[in-house]
Order: C-alpha cells, then sequence, then structure tokens
C-alpha cells in the first residue's frame, strides 16, 4: 500500500474514535447546516439558480483560453501585470522575485487556498520573509503550526476553549477570554502589521474576463487592508476561477455566500481591476495576478473530471459529507479535503499518490446534493476510481483478488461451496486489519438463503 494511503488510514481511524474532535465538528456544522437552510430563501427558484451557474462555468471552462487571454488583456489595459505559471515552483520563484525586487521582508495575506495549495508561507520563511495570515481562522491556524481544517473555517476542529488556550501559550493572554475578546487580541496584534507590510497577498474567489477583475469574498474586511496599505498588492489565483462577465457576480456572490456560510451575501465583496489610478486615493502602486495551472489542464484535458474545476470552494461538500464528519479535514493529507479535494488531489498531485482519496467515499451523493454548481462529485469519484485501475495503479494482489470474488460471485455453486463458518474464517483472516479494531466484523450465517431455500423446497 503506497504510504500516502496508510498515513491517511492511521489519521482517520484516530480521529473517528475522537469523541471530542466529533462532537466540535458535529456542533459547528450543525450551526453552518440551519444558517444555510435559512440563507436559501432568498432564492425564488433555487434550483434553477444552480443550473445556471452550472451553464456559466460550463461557457468559462469550454472557452478557457480565450477568457485568459481577454482578462490579460482588459487588466494589462490598466496597469496591471499578468504572470503565468505553470507549477507551484514557478508561483513560488515568481513571488520571491517580486520580493526581492521590493526589498520585502514583511508580507500580510489574507486566506487563500491557492496559496496553501503551493505551501507559500513555509517557503518565505526559509527566506527569511515574514508572511502574516490575516483571517482570523487562518491567524489561529498559523500559531498553532497547523494547515487549514476546513476550505471555508479554516479553525472548525477548534472550540472556543482551545482557542483561548493557543492565545495564552503563543501571545500571553488570560487563558479564560470570549470570543469577543479573542478577536480583539488578533485585531490588536494584526492591526500594525498592516502598515509595515511591503506586499499583500490575496487569493480570488472569481476573475472576470470581460473587465479584467478580480474578484475577492470575504466577512472581515482583511483583504480589503492587505491590498489597501502594501505598495504592492500579488494575486494568486487558479486559471478555474474564471467568469466570463461582471454581470455572472450577481448570481455567484449569493451562491457563495449561501453555500459557505448561510449568508443572503458575504460582508465585503471588492473587485479589483488594476493598481491605484491617477484619480484615485488609495490602492497599490503595484498589482499583479499569477495565474496558476499546477495540474489544473490535467483535468480539463479529461472531459469527464473537468466539470470538477466548476467549482467555487464554498464547503459545503465537505459538511455535507458523512466521511468528513467523522474524519475532519486533516486526515485527509491535502490541501483540499473532503468530497471535492478526494476528486481533484488525485489529478493534480498523481493518482498514483493520492487515488485512495477516491476510495474514502459512501457514495451516498450528498455531496452532489449540496453543490451549488452540481457538480457530479460521486458520480466523479467513480470516474477516478476506474482511471486508476486503467491506468494500473492498483497492485496485482488486489487485482487478483478482485478476480476471485468476481469469480466466486457469479458462480452460486462457488459461494455455497464454503459455510458461514468458512466465510468467517476468511473475513477475520483477510479484512479483520482493514475493518479496524472499533467495528465487529459482520458474521455469515452457516447457511445462505440459497441453501436454506432448496432445502424448504425439497
Amino acid at each position: 500500500m503506497h504510504q500516502n494511503a496508510s498515513t491517511f488510514l492511521e489519521n482517520s481511524e484516530k480521529k473517528a474514535t475522537n469523541l471530542s474532535h466529533r462532537q466540535t465538528i458535529n456542533y459547528n456544522i450543525g450551526k453552518y447546516n440551519t444558517a444555510v437552510k435559512a440563507g436559501k430563501q432568498q432564492f425564488a427558484d433555487l434550483n434553477t439558480a444552480r443550473e445556471r451557474a452550472k451553464n456559466i462555468k460550463w461557457k468559462a471552462l469550454e472557452n478557457l483560453d480565450k477568457h485568459l487571454e481577454e482578462f490579460e488583456t482588459n487588466f494589462t489595459n490598466r496597469g496591471g501585470k499578468v504572470i503565468w505559471a505553470e507549477n507551484s515552483q514557478q508561483v513560488l520563484e515568481e513571488i520571491l522575485a517580486i520580493c526581492e525586487a521590493k526589498q520585502c521582508k514583511s508580507i500580510v495575506k489574507s486566506k487563500s487556498m491557492a496559496t496553501e495549495e503551493v505551501h507559500l508561507n513555509q517557503f518565505l520563511a526559509k527566506h527569511n520573509i515574514e508572511c502574516v495570515e490575516t483571517d482570523l481562522g487562518e491567524y489561529i491556524q498559523q500559531l498553532d503550526g497547523e494547515p487549514p481544517y476546513h476550505i471555508v473555517t479554516p479553525a472548525m476542529h477548534k472550540s472556543k476553549e482551545d482557542v483561548a488556550q493557543l492565545f495564552a501559550e503563543k501571545l500571553g493572554t488570560p487563558p479564560n477570554l470570549t470570543p469577543q475578546e479573542l478577536t480583539m487580541v488578533a485585531r490588536e496584534k494584526l492591526r500594525q502589521k498592516y502598515l509595515d507590510a511591503e506586499i499583500g497577498i490575496t487569493g480570488a474567489n472569481f476573475i472576470i474576463a470581460d473587465i479584467g477583475g478580480v474578484a475577492v469574498t470575504e466577512n472581515e474586511g482583511n483583504a480589503r487592508l492587505s491590498t489597501a496599505f502594501p505598495k504592492t498588492h500579488i494575486v494568486l489565483v487558479g486559471i478555474e476561477k474564471m467568469l466570463p462577465s461582471i454581470n455572472d457576480l450577481a448570481l455567484f456572490w449569493p451562491l457563495l455566500a449561501t453555500y459557505g456560510t448561510g449568508q443572503q451575501v458575504t460582508v465585503y465583496n471588492s473587485i479589483f481591476s488594476g493598481p491605484r489610478q491617477e484619480n484615485e486615493i488609495d490602492g497599490p502602486e503595484e498589482m499583479y495576478v499569477i495565474l496558476m495551472d499546477n495540474g489544473r489542464t490535467n483535468i480539463l484535458e479529461d472531459t469527464e473530471a473537468r466539470e470538477s474545476l466548476y467549482c467555487i470552494r464554498c464547503g459545503s461538500c465537505l459538511n455535507a459529507c458523512p466521511v468528513y464528519k467523522n474524519i475532519g479535514g486533516h486526515s485527509y493529507g491535502t490541501t483540499y479535503s473532503g468530497p471535492i479535494g478526494s476528486v481533484i488531489t488525485p489529478h493534480l498531485q498523481g493518482m498514483d499518490s493520492f487515488m485512495h482519496l477516491s476510495y474514502a467515499s459512501s457514495l451516498c451523493g450528498n455531496c452532489t446534493e449540496v453543490c451549488p454548481v452540481r457538480i457530479n462529485i460521486h458520480e466523479l469519484l467513480l470516474h477516478n476510481r476506474h482511471k486508476a485501475v486503467e491506468e494500473n495503479h492498483t497492485s496485482g494482489g488486489e487485482k487478483m483478488s478482485w478476480f476471485g470474488w468476481k469469480q466466486a460471485s457469479l458462480s452460486r455453486r462457488m459461494m455455497n461451496l464454503f459455510g458461514g463458518n468458512s466465510k468467517n474464517f476468511f473475513m477475520k483472516k483477510f479484512f479483520a486489519e482493514a475493518w479496524g479494531d472499533n467495528r465487529e466484523l459482520p458474521v455469515f450465517a452457516p447457511k445462505s438463503f440459497n441453501q436454506l431455500w432448496k432445502e424448504r423446497k425439497k
């Protein structure tokens, strides 16, 4: 078994049996579910809105090359600079080159999964450049030395008591502070960082072709501060975040807000279309947009998997997934966790290393049911499984086992050949370890239904 798969199984078993962890995450997801139910009421016809959003993303991805060039033209016409990066190494080299040119020693960064994907903070730290997370959840995770736990809510697995204890250990605050007091502590620590930073880095929820704009959605205002004070603004965004027109935001902003946090619309929605213009009083002197591939064209090339690029990173599939609710975000060992992470990660980082994630699903379809852009996530997980087999990533032993299982399943005589005791022995011998110590193996009856029926009909 691949090392990543072994680690995943080990971590999953630990988390699944950690009742405190499960209680915290299920409490937080429960609050999310209540909010989303209320947020959906703003749509007169939710299914039509979701279908329309899917069609817009289909159009954007089918014509992605044209839209990217249109975005670049419009953005550069306003003084912005576009950098095309094929992989994570190129991303890091380009950002380091900008930092060196600006003699940068301090960076403020708003929440961005794209920067987590390339492990930007660790890279900059090796070059003695401080990169401070300004989103409260990300700031908590950075203090604790952990990656984000969830696409939208980075510290979802922590209770308020956990955060208070963390602040006491790292910042020397009293250990019994309320959430409001903890927020004020973080605000006090971060405000000076905005003033000192030479560069601000953000991700992007959407990039808009027809105006050459970058749309950023947030609830805390930290992204606005990260782009207003520093003289240089760098945006790192995956090429799949494309929307053809600014008019599309009227649909995508409410969908993202509702499915992401249950709000009708997020508190701060900003569009950046270049550096500060002559008639503007604030904003950066220079603005860069790094368009990152990093495996996305692998997904684009696969006509069935391409649909996964429609994802708007709302996190709703994570909150709906029974597997995620039990094993949590860190068990996956990837930047993107949960159902959508299990779909895209094997394509982004290699099927051989991460195909096990596509098997970490009950295939209940709840992820597909809650997706705001109606991605057939559970079917794409099956597609990945087929792809792993077709590309010979599975072991010879596994192939032989499934072949034997198939032959036995197709033959009633072979199924009746061994009684219940033999089958129970077989299960204990070969499946006990995979089944786990905390679950009882299924017990086969001494005789099959087929045998009992034949005896009865005699």
